[in-house]
């Protein structure tokens, strides 16, 4: 008799071992599954107690400013109480309706800035009604706009829309000589006054997984007037109504936001070409004040390098005038910018690898040169700023290097090479160890450094662009005013904005604004409104709602 037949009991087992690998297999996934999302979970926590930990200390800062306005409202409130029990009935009464006055927004806005002077510097300009303009909307920044935005408001110079002359054809428009110039206030003051809390945003930096994106629509494209390619745009650092542009035709244009960022009106054209060689400003930086602006110019053929346009002139021939100090050597100025100090100075970088510190002297229009180092460079200075908390004076070159000169020290405090060439330097206006560079690099253009860590980069994110690979040192890039968010031109009409929080390497979104190439795009000081300029001849206004 044959023996029985076995394959059947192979098949079994291989199925039963079949479901039992399945069903481990099928353990694992859950497994790694779970592994994977209390990781991410850990992280969302970790994040979340970072960013209670921040608006804890915001809370703080912002109960403390409260309870100082009320301190200083009540010692006013007293003061003038005394001096009405000395009056008489009748004095008493104007006490009353001076009180009440008091009591205006404009009053309260003035006596919550710490160390506010009593008068403040005006632009003698077209007049029209003043208009206060509202603080900015941050909501969907996570913060709100710097607190020396409202205090600027308050100083809004008055300008009437009536004034206002539309250029027709080639004529400039020119700013009104009815109105007396009126004098400046004391050096210094304007920098104390906008001295600034320091925040820390750093620890924020790559904390998201995703970004949080703003809503921008373009308002209107405004013609420049300009008859070349746009070169600068700056803010007013007294007026937020005010902004400036500069081309290539020499020419630097006075604009008016109207309509709370709808519109925008040409206040003035003035002709800044340099005597000599007839060049354009490279640059242009406001002063801190608000009455004059400074351009830079190139240092070749004994030309010219500083102009200083006084906008309490009205003649065009007294109205600007030319610095004689000429402390670069060769090539083009490539950059000017006020420094953040309570002494009023301004740092020029330029292709001669110089950095030059220039001081406020007493007379009008009387700066003091000074080379804070030409040889630590080996190469063009691309960009300058001054950091906040210290004399610290950053620059950025073509061969590569970042430079932190300590101005107490007398020598370099900070050094660092990175692997592409350097275009221009930023610091974070929120959190004074924080600075952004703009490199060469593709897809990393931009990069965060804290000044305390040396030699390291936080973070690294750029963009793709689509017109051309080349990097131009003429694209800019802009922070806003809660120092979580990073503006930057592009090759292509596109504005792109970075979120520091988000941890990836591209935008966190690009907004459509032009017909060309952006060149920059600033955050408005009090409205939710960017303001760009393109190679379109544009000017664009762009609402965040």
């Amino acid at each position: 008799m044959s023996a029985p037949s076995v394959p059947k009991q192979p098949k079994i087992e291989r199925e039963e071992s079949n479901e039992d690998n399945g069903a481990e297999n099928s353990r694992n996934e859950q497994e790694e599954a779970l592994v994977a999302l209390i990781e991410h979970r850990t992280k969302e926590v970790e994040h979340l107690r970072q960013r209670i930990s921040y608006y804890k200390s915001q809370l703080d800062q912002a109960e403390r400013r409260l309870e100082d306005t009320q301190s200083k409202l009540a010692r006013l409130r007293g003061r003038d109480n005394v001096m009405s029990s000395q009056n008489s009935l009748g004095d008493n009464i104007k006490d009353v309706k001076v009180e009440r006055r008091s009591t205006s927004p404009i009053r309260i806005s003035e006596a919550s800035s710490q160390n506010q002077p009593q008068s403040r510097p005006q632009l003698v300009i077209p007049a029209v009604n003043p208009k206060i303009p509202q603080p900015m909307k941050m909501a969907e920044f996570g913060t709100k706009a710097s607190s020396g935005s409202s205090a600027r408001a308050s100083t809004a110079v008055p300008v009437h829309t009536n004034s206002i002359v539309k250029i027709k054809g080639d004529k400039s428009n020119r700013i009104s000589s009815e109105e007396e110039p009126v004098e400046t206030q004391a050096k210094g003051t304007k920098r104390k006054f906008e001295q600034k809390e320091h925040k820390e945003l750093i620890p924020l930096i790559r904390s998201c997984s995703s970004p949080c994106t703003i809503r921008c629509q373009t308002a209107s494209l405004i013609s420049s007037q300009h008859k070349r390619k746009l070169r600068s745009l700056v803010l007013c650092p007294t007026n937020d109504q005010l902004f400036m542009t500069s081309a290539l035709d020499g020419v630097v244009n006075l604009w008016q936001v109207q309509a709370r960022g709808s519109s925008a009106n040409l206040l003035s054209s003035t002709d800044c070409v340099s005597p000599k060689q007839r060049r354009w400003p490279e640059d242009i930086a406001w002063h801190p004040d608000g009455t004059s602006v400074l351009s830079v110019y190139t240092a070749d053929s004994g030309d010219s390098q500083i102009s200083v346009m006084n906008l309490n002139k009205t003649h065009q021939k007294t109205r600007v005038s030319f610095l004689e100090e000429k402390p670069h050597v060769k090539g083009i100025i490539n950059n000017i910018v006020f420094m953040p100090w309570d002494s009023v100075c301004f740092v020029t970088g330029g292709s001669d690898h110089a950095v030059v510190l220039w001081t406020e002297k007493d007379g009008e229009n009387l700066w003091k040169p000074k080379a804070l180092h030409r040889s630590l460079h080996s190469s063009a200075v691309m960009g300058v700023a001054g950091m906040q908390q210290k004399q610290i004076v950053l620059s950025v070159g073509a061969d590569k290097r970042i430079i932190g000169f300590d101005l107490l020290a007398g020598r370099a405090d900070y050094k660092h090479q990175i692997e592409s060439k350097c275009m221009s330097v930023l610091p974070n206006p929120c959190d004074f160890n924080l600075f952004m560079v703009q490199t060469g690099t593709p897809n990393r253009q931009l990069r965060l450094f804290d000044i305390r860590l040396r030699q390291t980069e936080i973070h690294a994110f750029g963009w793709k662009q689509e017109a051309s690979e080349s990097q131009s040192a003429l694209i800019n890039q802009a922070w806003s005013p809660d120092g979580l968010y990073i503006t930057s031109g592009s090759a292509d009409p596109v504005i792109h904005i970075f979120d520091i929080r988000y941890n990836a390497h591209k935008p966190s979104q690009s907004v459509r604004a032009h017909q060309k190439r952006v060149f920059k795009a600033v955050w408005h000081h009090s409205l939710p409104l960017l303001i760009s300029i393109s190679s379109d001849l544009n000017v664009g206004l762009h609402k965040i709602t």
